[in-house]
């Protein structure tokens, strides 16, 4: 059996509704049918995509890596079969939690001015690439480093590493943290989105006690709440205050590059005059 673009679009049914029977529904099919599809996707990859159980289904590992591969075919494949579209949609910019940081406001004022029958459209995902490798956006500014296959990315500027300590804890009435003030107590990480890795830390003194979530919104309760300390770029200060929280410039930390980044294949129209404007604003190269 030859593999088709339908093959495709039903496996990322089933990647985003996490259940055979929510993607028949939303693809109008029957549940053999979507089983069929999953199996015929398996036997030619050769690698088992989805473990699954009368109750739940959860994407194995090669499934999740196949998943954003699977995404940007569709993607590409759409655009090529419809150019046209390309030239009148808005142009997708994805981020995972804090954009341009200071420059976005004015990102978006220039690019309403400058451009106004292309809707730019600022859209948070948390992920890695804010979406970027599922096809879900054009372009995302992304922190750190960038080792996903098929994208293309332009260095902006990079920002300073701040702590984020608890608000009320001895922490907060420092001037400035190390790496080594933060390592004494539980870290709180954003393993999704998130830019901060124990590899922040020399392997010597990492922190003993870590805590994980899922998004930038848990991390600040979570830090607010008491229950760690947190290191992220400088702009996540200025686009997330938070009454809990008290930000502190980590003195002994590498500073985060912050990327464009977009798809090798298929790029949007617009977006040479995206990189243009952000590397004006932000002074990158």
């Amino acid at each position: 059996m030859s593999i088709e673009l339908r093959h495709l679009r039903c496996f990322l049914a089933i990647a985003e509704e996490r259940s055979l029977t929510r993607a028949a529904a939303a693809l109008h099919l029957t549940q053999p049918a979507v089983s069929r599809s999953l199996a015929a996707l398996e036997r030619h990859l050769g690698v088992r995509l989805a473990d699954r159980s009368t109750h739940h289904l959860d994407l194995t590992p090669e499934g999740r890596a196949f998943r954003d591969r699977a995404a940007a075919a569709v993607a590409a494949f759409d655009d090529a079969l419809d150019p046209a579209r390309l030239h009148h949609r808005p142009l997708r910019l994805g981020h995972a939690w804090s954009a341009f940081g200071a420059y976005t406001t004015p990102l978006l004022r220039r690019w309403q001015e400058e451009h106004p029958d292309t809707p730019l459209e600022l859209l948070r995902i948390d992920d890695r690439t804010a979406g970027l490798a599922r096809g879900e956006v054009d372009a995302a500014v992304l922190r750190g480093a960038v080792d996903t296959p098929g994208l293309v990315t332009a260095l902006l500027f990079t920002e300073p590493r701040v702590a984020a300590v608890t608000s009320d804890g001895p922490l907060a009435d420092r001037a400035a943290l190390t790496l080594d003030d933060l390592a004494s107590g539980p870290i709180v990480l954003n393993t999704v989105s998130g830019l901060t890795t124990l590899d922040l830390w020399p392997p010597g003194s990492r922190p003993a006690t870590t805590l994980t979530v899922g998004n930038t919104d848990d991390w600040l309760t979570a830090i607010a709440a008491g229950r760690g300390a947190g290191a992220s770029a400088a702009s996540t200060a200025e686009m997330h205050p938070h009454p809990g929280v008290t930000y502190r410039l980590l003195t002994d930390a590498p500073p985060v590059p912050v990327l464009l980044a977009w798809r090798a294949t298929a790029p949007h129209p617009a977006l040479g005059a995206l990189v243009a404007l952000a590397r004006e604003l932000s002074g990158g190269d």
